[in-house]
């Protein structure tokens, strides 16, 4: 992804938000609510238009061009991020994985700007079109809760509030708020092809049902409102029966079990509880059968693997975990010389970089390492077991400064080479999300 043509951000501001903006009806109609909102009560809110360049159809340029325009237009702060969809993600649903990237290039506008409030532009009709999708889908009560009002994106380790405050506005009032207020924005044709499944509803089955009965958009909505409300009280109760189940963020086998016997559909829920706090989507009805089927069968002692939304479930020791594997870099964090923690010489550290001496290795199974005083050098697979460290955790990231293994991700740094005293640095191993 790439980013230009940052506007500066104003020091004096009390509060920065930010509109995604794509150019079409919706977003320019709510950062026009916003920027008049804004006016009106003559406040300090920075505002910020973002933008995704997605670069899937030849338009996509002037789209960008559009709303680097309108920006300009109200005065407020523009940034972008051009989007590239590898050849691979370009197959099978490029709709959901082109939103994925969406949000997550979003995400990382908000923390390049420190904005912790970012605004969408969905509304009633989008809550609908999205409730008939989960429907015929065969989604259940978390899927048909469509929408909500608000969620938190996880960006870079810092937390992001999505807001949708059109949610209750129908595309109809959007488009008369457009024409009082004489609003220009970009027709995306993409919305005509009714190959994809949303606009298909939306072209074909919307229209109709509204024929049926007028109010049926606005029905649909306050349907998928009282199914959220239900969800929340669904997962308070997976909660109350995970109690001695789920354990940051995994489950203990043998009484999730004890559970399913007695009670499968408050199993069931409990294991879509623990998939979305994962942030995994929920499995078909099939797929739950089948996980059932193989935890029934396997030994105490025994591991399985399940592939789900692109990321692998394992079981391992009676315990059913996510098995994330985490992009990173080693990082030298400098000591404070009146502190006696523990660090590599910093003058050994500087003359390795200079040389080019440090290097990030993999495991290759016969490395030793010391990591406490008064203790022989173990190998990894030792300290990996002592660690009770996962099978696919063990590959970890390894730090040599020259041919010697100074650090290991998890395990610990070489003991010989810490001191207490003089200027310091410790290695330390930095995921990224």
């Amino acid at each position: 992804m790439a980013s230009s043509r940052k506007s500066l951000a104003s020091p004096k501001a009390s509060k920065r938000i930010a509109v995604a903006l794509s150019g079409g009806l919706d977003s320019v109609v709510l950062l026009d609510m916003v920027c008049q909102v804004n006016q009106n009560k003559n406040a300090t809110t920075e505002v910020w238009a973002f933008h995704i360049h997605h670069g899937l159809q030849k338009s996509a340029d002037e789209w960008f061009k559009f709303c680097e325009k309108l920006a300009k237009k109200y005065k407020i702060h523009f940034d972008f991020r051009l989007l590239n969809l590898s050849q691979e993600q370009t197959q099978g649903n490029i709709e959901a994985r082109a939103r994925a990237g969406r949000y997550e290039a979003l995400g990382d506008l908000c923390v390049d700007h420190g904005i912790k409030d970012l605004l969408l532009a969905h509304h009633q009709n989008d809550q609908a079109e999205t409730v008939l999708l989960q429907l015929l889908r065969g989604a259940g009560v978390a899927g048909l809760s469509g929408m909500p009002q608000d969620r938190v994106l996880h960006a870079k380790d810092q937390e992001i509030t999505l807001w949708r405050p059109l949610l209750n506005q129908s595309k109809e009032e959007l488009e008369a708020y457009a024409k009082v207020h004489q609003l220009k924005w970009i027709e995306d044709p993409s919305n005509q092809n009714t190959h994809f499944r949303r606009n298909a509803i939306r072209k074909h089955i919307i229209p109709r049902l509204a024929k049926i009965q007028p109010e049926a958009i606005a029905n649909i909505a306050r349907s998928a409102e009282l199914l959220a409300e239900s969800q929340a009280l669904l997962d308070r109760l997976a909660i109350q029966d995970g109690a001695a189940i789920l354990n940051e963020r995994t489950l203990c086998l043998m009484p999730l079990l004890n559970l399913a016997k007695r009670d499968l559909p408050a199993a069931n829920n409990l294991m879509r509880y623990w998939l979305k706090i994962n942030g995994l989507g929920m499995p078909s009805h099939e797929r739950l059968e089948s996980w059932w089927k193989d935890l029934y069968k396997v030994k105490a002692d025994a591991s399985l693997e399940w592939v789900h939304d692109e990321a692998s479930i394992r079981l391992w020791r009676g315990i059913l975990q996510v098995a994330t594997t985490t992009l990173g870099e080693w990082t030298f964090k400098a000591i404070p010389t009146k502190s006696e923690e523990l660090g590599l010489p910093e003058q050994f550290v500087k003359e390795a970089q200079k040389q080019g001496l440090i290097s990030l290795r993999e495991r290759k199974g016969s490395e030793k390492i010391q990591i406490k005083p008064n203790s022989p050098r173990k190998t990894l697979k030792n300290l990996f077991q002592e660690a009770d460290m996962p099978p696919w955790e063990r590959q970890a990231p390894l730090l040599y400064i020259g041919d010697e293994l100074i650090a290991v991700a998890g395990i610990g740094v070489s003991y010989p080479r810490l001191l207490t005293s003089g200027k310091r640095v410790m290695p330390l191993w930095v995921e990224k999300r």
